[in-house]
């Protein structure tokens, strides 16, 4: 049996087993006093800009068990890199946008983290990370966000040009930077949000944003969707920040997904990264397409799944996802997994193309 089809064994049967053992582990918990949420952040902090080594083995088959497959649901396997790093606080990583060309990137680490870098190319597959530099998220006053309770938690990043945004989920927080004033050195200016944002669960708040550009319906608004919080009606909260029409709307909530990511593309489409997970099937990976136009506030929207994958396939807890369109026209949808500082999980970055 190979390595990967023990893994994913034994996350199957392990999966099993953890949700026979619940109520011992219940009791467990009461009675073992463990480090608090914070103090395990700032275990995997990134405290100075540094440059990180990092590795990638090449994913040639999606889903090892039909290695002629290369058509799921929607979206063609491009290419696929499994990372690792000696770096300690690489890792987490729960968002990623992507230049043009989809060769630089800027991803954003769960522990209040900026990673920076180039993804190498052979014949269109990936094959490696060039450059890579780690750095911290910085509040206003210049000092790492790490360093205020809760604020560690940056699980969503979105660009416009040199203004860059961040989600911060624990308390619920928007930071804008704006990189012409020192990159990943810049500081972060607390945006006003609102006060739906504030109310959000702590664990299942911000987990997805989007800028929509020019030439777009919706033109210069800040789309913030939640993980999990729930309107009357058990849908998913999001808000139209700023922009022509700001207000809430809400995504339909289809089979328990909680909603992990987005990206906007040229076509008017918006993309929708789901995620859900249980002791018995492991994780679900869905992305779901949804009309920018039939955004508006108080509408509950709702679009076809593009794409659907498990265990079986070579996923992970995919956390961010971007898109960058080919000099042969071609879309390329990149998704990248935050392992939580796992053992047992895995650094993923995939790469599929849209089909016609």
């Amino acid at each position: 049996m190979s390595t990967h089809s023990s893994r994913r064994s034994f996350l199957k049967y392990a999966a099993a087993g953890f949700s026979t053992i619940a109520a011992s582990r219940v009791a467990l918990a009461q009675a073992t006093v463990e480090p608090s949420p914070h103090a395990l952040a700032n275990e995997r902090a990134v405290t100075d800009p540094v440059n990180v080594e990092v590795n990638a083995r090449a994913i040639p088959n999606f889903e090892p068990r039909d290695r002629t497959r290369t058509r799921f649901g929607s979206l063609n396997y491009r290419s696929g890199l499994v990372l690792t790093s000696p770096y300690r606080g690489f890792g987490g990583l729960s968002g990623i946008r992507l230049d043009a060309k989809g060769e630089r990137f800027l991803a954003v680490s769960d522990q209040g983290g900026w990673f920076t870098g180039t993804i190498r190319y052979a014949n269109g597959k990936m094959t490696g990370l060039d450059d890579v530099e780690a750095a911290p998220l910085l509040g206003a006053e210049g000092r790492p966000i790490t360093e205020k309770r809760g604020w560690w938690d940056s699980e969503s990043i979105a660009r416009d040009g040199n203004l860059v945004y961040v989600g911060l989920e624990r308390v619920n927080q928007i930071l804008r930077y704006d990189f012409a004033k020192g990159g990943t050195r810049a500081r972060g200016e607390v945006m006003p949000v609102p006060a739906g944002v504030r109310k959000l669960p702590s664990n299942k708040g911000l987990e997805a944003l989007v800028v929509v550009p020019k030439g777009q319906a919706l033109a210069g608004t800040l789309i913030a969707f939640s993980e999990r919080g729930l309107d009357a009606d058990g849908n998913l909260t999001a808000f139209l920040i700023g922009g022509p029409t700001p207000g809430q709307f809400s995504v339909r909530r289809i089979e328990k997904y909680d909603i992990s990511d987005a990206v906007l593309l040229p076509s008017g489409e918006l993309l929708i990264l789901e995620r859900k997970f249980s002791w018995f099937t492991g994780v679900n990976i869905r992305i779901r397409a949804i009309p920018l136009k039939s955004i508006t506030p108080g509408a509950l929207v709702d679009g076809p799944a593009l794409f659907v994958a498990d265990l079986g396939q070579e996923i992970d807890n995919m956390e961010g996802i971007d898109a960058h369109v080919t000099p042969e026209g071609e879309t390329v949808l990149t998704v990248i997994s935050d392992d939580n500082f796992s053992m047992l999980q895995r650094t993923l970055l995939l790469q599929f193309t849209l089909a016609e």
